[in-house]
């Protein structure tokens, strides 16, 4: 009989922008944000329970100066081709908020192992800030999910998709899919960032968050059909409400910048985010590393859509 997971929040403290990816070979892999933003970790677990006692490997450190400086920001572990790819953004040290996207790569067979090499800066229409990159396939295409500030719409970030050549490389065109519109994508900052993809019921799903990283930090969401042109704005409807948000009743405040996976048999499917477990912050939001690794089963409507609940109360 297969263990079925059971998972107790937080899964980890201090960890934002959480990425679990559920590898062939039975391990749960994991990386994300860490407080310091000055390295990327990877660490692995026969659980996502486990993964918070699991031994933390540094895959890569950032320079002192110039480009991937300051800030690095919510690093993705993807396995394309037989390779492992690792995604994050940033900054320099004399613009900490200046960021721009990069790729890692490594051939070993465990990603914990063997040498992290740089790919380079992921080149889009403009130099101006970017972040949160994610990547999917989709009948035999790969594409690339980021945010991105246009330099000609107000507002700090939209979400654009293109297709890829390589795993660190797009090409034309790149389609705006969502910008910040709703009141609840527009507080704080005008953010539309840290995408996820989820395929199910003939459809992609696309979760994304919005607003500034304080208790009003939410998760809507993007649905396009798969057999429709998803390099065409029109293909992605954007429901007109968060679909996971704070839940003041259960102590959860800000979720947000999530991932999926499943569980350990494969059966259920489980949201990984962080969330603060108070409200007020003093200061930039940002310099509260509070934001700690969530995880929990969600299920789906009727209708094929993905029903994420309310974040749950903390176990410990």
């Amino acid at each position: 009989m297969q263990k079925v997971e059971t998972l107790n929040n937080p899964i980890l403290l201090q960890r934002a922008d959480p990425w679990v990816y559920k590898h062939t070979d039975g391990y749960y892999y994991f990386t994300a944000s860490v407080p310091e933003f000055d390295l990327i970790e990877l660490r692995r677990a026969e659980t996502i329970q486990e993964l918070g006692e699991a031994e933390p490997v540094v895959a890569w450190r950032k320079y002192e100066s110039g480009p991937m400086s300051a800030n690095i920001w919510a690093p993705e572990l993807h396995y394309i081709d037989g390779k492992w790819y690792i995604y994050f953004a940033a900054a320099r040290a004399d613009d900490i908020f200046d960021h721009r996207m990069y790729v890692l790569e490594n051939d070993s067979a465990n990603p914990l192992e063997g040498e992290w090499v740089e790919k380079g800066q992921v080149k889009t229409d403009w130099e101006s800030f970017s972040l949160d990159a994610t990547t999917f396939e989709h009948k035999g295409e790969r594409y690339y999910v980021w945010a991105q500030r246009d330099p000609n719409i107000v507002g700090n970030s939209n979400l654009y998709i293109a297709k890829m050549v390589s795993p660190w490389e797009i090409e034309g065109p790149q389609v705006m899919i969502t910008q910040p519109e709703y009141d609840w994508e527009t507080i704080g900052f005008l953010v539309n960032e840290g995408a996820a993809v989820l395929k199910r019921n003939g459809k992609i799903f696309m979760t994304y968050s919005a607003s500034k990283t304080d208790f009003n930090y939410c998760m809507g969401l993007l649905t396009a059909d798969e057999d429709s042109d998803l390099l065409d704005t029109k293909s992605w409807k954007k429901a007109d409400k968060p679909v996971f948000q704070t839940s003041e009743e259960n102590g959860q405040y800000g979720p947000g910048h999530n991932s999926f996976t499943v569980s350990e048999d494969g059966t259920q499917d489980i949201l990984i985010y962080h969330a603060r477990n108070y409200k007020e912050i003093e200061g930039d939001p940002l310099w509260d590393h509070n934001r700690h690794t969530r995880a929990q089963v969600f299920t789906w409507n009727e209708d094929g859509t993905p029903n994420f609940g309310v974040p749950v109360r903390d176990a410990k």
